[in-house]
């Protein structure tokens, strides 16, 4: 497909949205599983629930856009979610296993972070204040994501993980 308009290439940053949300509800059940402090689990867990809404707003966005959200594939997501996979795959104590797992993680919430971000702004130049006011929701949650899990490391994990001595 050729992108010779603001519109077309906002309905690809929309399609890789799309995948990547889809592919993070796939690593999200696998890095609660792995992950050995509680209040890690639960962010795993509730960040699960949310990306599933997160995904529903996108399709009530192509929707109204009469476009489908299928046909890309968001490479930038697979490989953070591949880097995690190996993380969970890495011979590790617990509590070490917990902060690569959270650095993980937020790598992949930060790059959700800019690609809202710009969705929002190529909404609002488009003048699909709905669709923005839709993406700034999932926007504040990804932000709150991060926000949490650098709360559950500085206050647990990584002071955990380093008095394990091998």
């Amino acid at each position: 497909m050729e992108i010779d308009s603001l519109r077309k290439l906002y309905v690809e940053e929309l399609k890789d949205l799309y995948s990547a949300e889809k592919q993070i509800l796939q690593a999200l059940p696998k890095m609660a599983k792995k992950a050995s402090n509680t209040q890690l689990k639960a962010a795993f867990t509730e960040h699960l629930r949310q990306t599933e809404q997160q995904v529903q707003r996108l399709e009530q966005i192509f929707e109204a856009l009469g476009k489908s959200p299928r046909g890309k594939k968001c490479k930038g997501m697979e490989g953070l979610l591949e880097e995690g996979k190996e993380v969970m795959q890495e011979d590790m104590d617990e509590e070490t296993r917990d902060a690569a797992l959270i650095a993980a993680a937020q790598r992949v919430e930060h790059y959700e972070i800019a690609a809202y971000g710009c969705a929002i702004t190529h909404a609002r130049v488009l003048g699909l204040e709905e669709v923005a006011d839709l993406l700034e929701q999932t926007l504040v949650e990804e932000k709150h994501a991060d926000e949490r899990l650098s709360t559950i490391a500085e206050q647990e994990v990584n002071s955990s993980a380093l008095h394990v001595t091998l």
